[in-house]
C-alpha cells in the first residue's frame, strides 16, 4: 500500500536576544536579536532548507522576524507575519529579572506555567488569552498546506507551548511536562492526514546532540 501524502509544521524559536541572555522578561516588547541570536539563526537557517517549506510565517516581532529573514534567505521564501504568533504579553513584568518580578509580584512564584505566574500581573495576558490567538494561527498555517507540503513557523518559547497543545489535543499537565524550547531550535508536528490523529515528531531539535526525538 503507497504512503499517503501528510503534512508537516516546523515551530521554531527565534535566536538570542539581550533580554534572553541576561534573563529578563521580554513579552511582546521588540527587542532584537544580539550577536549570537543572529549567529543561531544562521546556522539553524541551512538545517531548514533541507526539509523542503514552502510557507514561512514568523511573528511579527523583531527578534522572531529576523529570525525569519534568516531562513527566508537560505529557502527563497517569503516571510508572512502573523501578530497572532507573538509571545506573551507579560504586562508591567516586561523587562523584570525573576527576582525583581517575584518581589514587585509574590503571587508569581505559586504559578506552574507562564500564565499562571502572570495572573494578576496588570497588563498580563493568561494561558487562555494566548491560546485563543496561537492555536487558530497554527492551525491556520496548517490549513495553508497542500497535503505532502511543509511550513515553518517562527514564533516563542511559551507561546509554542501552548500552541503545540492546541494542535496535539494535549491537557494543561501534558503542555506543562514540555520545557520551553532553546533559542533557534524547533518542534515538528505532523498532519498524517485520513482522519488520524496529528503526532509530535521532534521537540528541540537544533542542537543535534541533546535534541530529544519523539516518534
Amino acid at each position: 500500500m503507497s504512503q499517503q501524502p501528510s503534512k508537516r509544521l516546523f515551530l521554531l524559536r527565534h535566536g538570542r536576544t539581550e533580554w534572553n541572555h541576561t534573563r529578563r522578561a521580554q513579552g511582546q516588547a521588540n527587542v532584537p536579536l544580539d550577536e549570537v541570536g543572529h549567529a543561531q539563526a544562521q546556522a539553524a537557517a541551512p538545517r531548514l532548507a533541507l526539509v523542503g517549506a514552502v510557507r514561512l510565517w514568523s511573528s511579527d516581532l523583531a527578534r522572531a522576524r529576523q529570525t525569519a529573514d534568516h531562513v527566508a534567505a537560505a529557502t527563497g521564501l517569503t516571510v508572512e507575519e502573523d501578530p497572532r504568533l507573538r509571545e506573551f504579553s507579560v504586562g508591567e513584568r516586561e523587562g523584570m529579572t525573576w527576582d525583581e518580578a517575584v518581589a514587585e509580584f509574590p503571587q508569581m512564584a505559586d504559578g506552574i506555567s507562564l500564565g499562571e505566574r502572570l495572573k494578576g500581573v496588570p497588563g498580563a495576558e493568561d494561558n487562555d488569552d494566548v491560546r485563543a490567538r496561537i492555536v487558530p494561527a497554527v492551525e491556520d498555517c496548517f490549513a495553508a498546506l497542500s497535503w505532502g507540503e511543509t511550513g515553518i513557523a517562527v514564533s516563542h518559547g511559551a507561546a509554542l507551548k501552548l500552541a503545540l497543545g492546541g494542535l496535539l489535543g494535549w491537557d494543561e499537565h501534558a503542555v506543562n511536562s514540555l520545557g520551553v524550547l532553546d533559542n533557534c531550535h524547533w518542534a515538528t508536528v505532523l498532519e498524517p492526514g485520513e482522519g488520524r490523529a496529528r503526532r509530535l515528531l521532534a521537540y528541540g531539535v537544533g542542537d543535534f546532540a541533546s535534541a530529544t526525538t519523539i516518534g
